[in-house]
């Protein structure tokens, strides 16, 4: 209980630091980032979420750094979907697959993959993208 209430005010510290400086660099087309746009299971809302990417072929891979009950990734789950904007180009996801640690940190490639090992991270996931894109 504790370690749940825990984690959701340091998501709130992110959601309120580290994403209002990120979302402008993915914006830009410049950085490590790419966004994620999702829709609200409940609010019906319009949101924007950070993300490192890797660019493979037919879509992304994706970390989920703090585990798949974040509410981003419980709103693209429930879509089936979302939108993806990278290198200010924006990619339609159609399908969301579990990716294999190995495949997953293959795709970072070096030196992304490295430190994501030294992070020990495993809960990569696949997103594909449909064919008409980018729709920028």
């Amino acid at each position: 209980m504790v370690s749940q209430h825990l984690k959701r005010g340091f998501l709130g510290l992110v959601k309120n630091t580290i994403n209002r400086v990120s979302v402008p660099l993915a914006r830009s087309g410049h950085g490590p980032f790419a966004i994620v746009r999702n829709v609200g299971r409940r609010s019906g809302r319009m949101y924007e979420t950070p993300l490192v990417v890797a660019r493979v072929a037919g879509g992304f891979v994706i970390e989920l750094t703090y585990g798949p009950d974040v509410d981003w990734y419980r709103n693209i789950t429930a879509a089936g979907g979302c939108v993806v904007v990278y290198r200010r180009d924006e990619y339609q996801v159609d399908r969301i697959e579990l990716c294999s640690t190995a495949d997953g940190l293959a795709a970072f490639g070096f030196p992304r993959s490295l430190v994501l090992r030294l992070l020990r991270r495993h809960d990569f996931r696949r997103l594909h993208v449909t064919e008409t894109t980018p729709a920028a």
